[in-house]
């Protein structure tokens, strides 16, 4: 019987391709929790001014949104779509630049 190979950092990136384009909605219920805020944060790093991405949990993000108050003070935009009791959805965006 021979081992499988398995490259885990390739399969994160594809992962994180796959899911992180500007638009997509990322559902970190199935995600390791170790996985989640790399993730987003990662996705939101690569959104253009303007652009947004929605995340899926089965818990209110607020610690989420705590984070970002401090990486990104008044660079992003949040906005609750779906508020529980079984599923939170929220959205959030890059600020646009201003003029």
């Amino acid at each position: 019987m021979s081992g499988i190979s398995v490259d885990v950092g390739s399969m994160q990136q594809e992962l994180t391709d796959q899911l992180t384009a500007p638009g997509k909605t990322i559902d970190v219920r199935n995600i390791p929790r170790s996985m989640r805020h790399p993730l987003i944060f990662g996705t939101f790093d690569r959104l253009a001014p303007g652009e947004s991405f929605c995340v899926v949990s089965d818990h209110d993000p607020r610690p989420l949104r705590y984070l970002f108050d401090v990486k990104y003070l008044g660079a992003f935009s949040w906005e609750y779509v779906e508020t529980g009791p079984s599923i939170w959805r929220v959205c959030v965006g890059r600020a646009a630049e201003a003029a």
